[in-house]
């Protein structure tokens, strides 16, 4: 499935399959397999392999799925929302770190990854932002990692729209 590249974002493949790609919202550069073949056609990448072999299927959906990642990324970008669940949670930023305060009997800090931004909406929503989808997925998954929902009550660190299931307490026992 051919990849249409937008206008504004700049394609570059150079020897040994090192592609760059630069748009309005930045740069990224990736080295591929040398066993796949990377052209560009007008505004359309096209990635494609040498035989049928399982190997060479897998690797040619993967370069696709990267290659597409890094087009939109440059172009749009990507975010992820956390949202977080429970009396006295609360995250707030000071300079470029974010603050959790989550139960714990101390307070937690973070760090943004390079490449990644962190906004605070209110006091219990947190935006994660940047060009590249394995560096936001992963800033995500850590800031997630600190407090992840509980089973019982819900409370936690979870993504926008994450369905959690509660499991039901010991509840009453019927004497018989």
């Amino acid at each position: 499935m051919p990849i249409t590249v937008p206008p504004g974002v700049v394609v570059s493949i150079n020897q040994g399959n090192e592609v760059t790609v630069t748009g309005p919202k930045g740069e990224l550069c990736r080295r591929f397999s040398p066993d796949m073949s990377i052209t560009l056609d007008n505004s359309t990448l096209i990635v494609s392999r040498p035989s049928d072999s399982k190997e060479h299927r897998s690797l040619h959906g993967l370069t696709r799925s990267l290659l597409a990642n890094m087009v939109e990324g440059v172009a749009s970008g990507f975010e992820k929302s956390l949202e977080m669940v429970g009396v006295g949670y609360r995250v707030e930023k000071t300079g470029d770190k974010l603050i959790f305060h989550v139960g714990f009997s101390h307070l937690v800090e973070v760090s943004p990854l390079p490449g990644v931004s962190l906004m605070v909406e209110g006091t219990n929503r947190i935006k994660v932002t940047g060009i590249d989808k394995a560096v936001v997925g992963q800033m995500a998954a850590e800031i997630r990692a600190i407090r992840p929902p509980d089973a019982y009550k819900g409370k936690g660190i979870r993504y926008v729209g994450e369905l959690v299931h509660l499991k039901p307490g010991k509840g009453r026992q019927s004497s018989g």
